[in-house]
């Protein structure tokens, strides 16, 4: 018990630095905070600080990290909660949606950064983007494999739905998508698209006659 000891200690004072670092990030910006700042509001001391992170942007970085990482956790148990396909599928890009407007709002003056630097988080948010497109891949996969979905190429299907998850994000955040109607009415419209590009058309044919016959 004793050998894990350090390594546990290591791991939570990192995690604490980190998390000080966003705090402080968030409230002053980035370039108005410093390693000492960092260093002073941890109670750790610079040595402390730079034992972990050799300068103030490989910090920023974790952070960034940090927060991907905390809703790759999230969107994998969204992912994993409906057993309808469609619905978790839908339910997965709203997650992404939400979490990625949740964690710029949430961190102030951040976010500013964040947006200016998104060619250089892009690199960071590669774990998160795995975590997605893995398990948009899990849920189509078996969509297809219950009939429920019918795709010519499931690997190409995964790519176009995260790239148009990924165009979504700023209009998002920023309540351009919706705008004048409420973010809510886009949900079914969403689901709408997603059915009618991958139901097979047998039965997209069977709901199309079912809703004729009762007019």
């Amino acid at each position: 018990m004793c050998n894990f000891a350090p390594v546990m200690a290591v791991s939570k004072t990192r995690i604490m630095l980190v998390d000080v670092a966003r705090q402080l990030f968030a409230k002053n910006g980035v370039d108005d905070t410093t390693m000492n700042d960092i260093a002073v509001a941890s109670g750790k001391g610079r040595r402390t600080l730079y034992t972990y992170f050799k300068n103030k942007e490989e910090i920023y970085y974790a952070v960034i990290e940090s927060e991907l990482e905390r809703m790759s956790d999230r969107m994998t148990m969204v992912a994993r909660k409906a057993n309808d396909c469609e619905t978790r599928l839908v339910n997965l890009i709203y997650a992404h949606l939400s979490l990625i407007k949740e964690a710029v709002l949430r961190n102030g003056n951040l976010r500013a950064q964040f947006f200016r630097d998104i060619w250089k988080v892009e690199t960071v948010r590669k774990h998160f983007d795995e975590v997605e497109i893995k398990l948009m891949r899990e849920i189509i996969t078996e969509g297809v494999q219950r009939g429920v979905f019918d795709v010519p190429d499931i690997n190409m299907t995964v790519q176009i739905l995260h790239f148009c998850a990924k165009g979504l994000e700023v209009p998002y955040i920023y309540g351009r998508v919706g705008a004048g109607m409420g973010m809510s009415m886009s949900r079914p419209i969403v689901r709408q698209i997603i059915h009618r590009a991958m139901t097979p058309m047998s039965t997209l044919m069977y709901e199309y006659n079912k809703e004729i016959s009762n007019k």
